[in-house]
């Protein structure tokens, strides 16, 4: 069965970092795109970034330009979320996302179970 485990959430201060992780199992995961997500309480789950296959181009949310980067290791199928400059508008649950294809496609194929992200002013 293919699993998600992400890590690294936690309580940080504005202006701080986190680097969130993300390890799949069950199968190879290069030729999937791979992203994260995140949804605050009462609002809409938001693509954050997503990460191609193979040429490893990238996508973010308008939101977290200049301030996220992602990154993926396909020999260890684990997809990295560096986050830096955090706001407290970056508050919510974090979900590791994987779908088949790039990150053009329409549909997340597996979810992680979620990392709470919390930054105080």
């Amino acid at each position: 069965q293919v699993q998600l485990v992400e890590s690294g959430g936690g309580l940080v201060q504005a202006g701080g970092s986190l680097r969130l992780s993300c390890a799949a199992s069950g199968r190879t995961f290069s030729r999937d795109r791979m992203g994260w997500f995140r949804q605050a309480p009462g609002k809409e789950r938001e693509r954050v970034s997503c990460i191609n296959t193979k040429d490893y181009t990238t996508s973010y949310a308008d939101s977290v330009k200049g301030r996220f980067t992602i990154s993926r290791d396909n020999a260890k199928n684990t997809v990295y979320l560096q986050m830096n400059s955090l706001k407290p508008e970056d508050t919510a649950v974090y979900y590791c996302a994987v779908g088949v294809g790039s990150c053009d496609g329409l549909y997340t194929d597996y979810w992680g179970q979620g990392t709470q992200v919390t930054v105080s002013s």
